[in-house]
């Protein structure tokens, strides 16, 4: 029985370490948590992109009315027709429609700035910057350097004295003479009273460095009177000669405006404009250069119901009074 029991317990210890040798080892499992390349890659998202091309919100806006023309709307903003429809992408100045927003001033001069994403092979290190070691003193050639925790004696201060037999006496015994007085300060001379200034000059003619003249020779019909009339007009018979009012340059010519008839518009400097209407015939492009007294066009009387210069001096587009401008009749 015994002898059956060891020989069944060697068989079993046999078979347990032939298991043991044809079984293959298994290693724990690992997790790899470090950070993917694609999510390494991932550029940042950007922030505050700036859209070039994208229309200015500065500036004067103007919402198209019914029986605007665009020449009208440049007018009444002292503005050049060319240039609003430059600063609004029209390629046709003469279509319009009511509701449409016109910006009536230049768009801003820089484009926008278009923010992009960093691009870069891997993840960027950061760490904080280091302050420069400042730079040592340059020595003074022949100079000793100060020894440490050496005393710098700042008295007695020297005190120099005009030669005199008085002050060698005190010297000589050892004695420092006291600090002369100051010389008593001359007196400054009086100061002149500036002179005024003139007073300033009532509003002239050329107060604001313009010189207008009449541009036609006729009788006053009617005044300046706003919002009626924003204006004088000028008497005369049909074919006599209309004149330009001050230097400039032709902004417009023709008959895009309701009530003007055919119309000259000349732009001069510090924001004026000169008006002319109802001219018979006009004498002058849009683009050219006049002069004061130059002969513009022909006084008629297209839209209206009497041969008639209307004449207007208008600043920043705004109608201002002309007599206030023109030397007297």
């Amino acid at each position: 029985m015994t002898r059956c029991f060891r020989a069944g317990l060697a068989v079993v210890c046999a078979t347990l370490a032939l298991a043991g040798c044809s079984s293959t080892p298994t290693s724990a499992p690992v997790t790899d948590r470090a950070p993917s390349a694609v999510a390494q890659s991932k550029p940042p998202v950007a922030t505050g992109t700036a859209v070039p091309g994208a229309p200015s919100t500065s500036g004067t806006i103007y919402v198209v009315k019914r029986g605007d023309t665009l020449y009208s709307i440049a007018l009444e903003h002292g503005a050049d027709y060319r240039e609003v429809a430059q600063w609004n992408n029209l390629e046709d100045p003469s279509k319009i429609r009511a509701g449409q927003t016109l910006r009536m001033s230049a768009p801003e001069g820089e484009p926008g700035v278009q923010v992009g994403a960093a691009r870069g092979s891997g993840p960027v290190a950061s760490r904080p910057l280091e302050a420069a070691p400042a730079a040592p003193a340059k020595p003074v050639a022949g100079a000793q350097p100060p020894s440490p925790g050496a005393n710098v004696k700042t008295e007695p201060k020297a005190l120099r004295l005009p030669y005199s037999a008085e002050n060698l006496a005190l010297l000589q015994k050892g004695e420092i003479p006291t600090k002369p007085e100051p010389a008593a300060a001359r007196p400054a001379d009086p100061v002149k009273p500036a002179p005024a200034a003139p007073a300033p000059a009532a509003e002239s003619r050329d107060a604001e460095g313009i010189e207008f003249i009449w541009p036609a020779k006729g009788k006053l019909l009617a005044g300046f009177s706003e919002p009626s009339s924003k204006g004088v007009d000028i008497s005369g018979k049909a074919g006599d000669p209309v004149h330009a009012s001050a230097p400039g340059r032709v902004m417009y010519t023709g008959t895009g405006i309701r009530g003007y008839g055919k119309l000259i518009v000349i732009k001069h400097d510090n924001s004026f404009n000169s008006v002319y209407a109802h001219n018979r015939e006009i004498l002058v492009k849009e683009g050219q250069t006049v002069v004061r007294g130059q002969k513009i066009g022909e006084i008629g009387d297209t839209d209206t119901d009497q041969v008639k210069l209307h004449f207007e001096i208008r600043k920043s587009g705004k109608p201002v009074d002309p007599l206030k401008y023109l030397p007297p009749a």
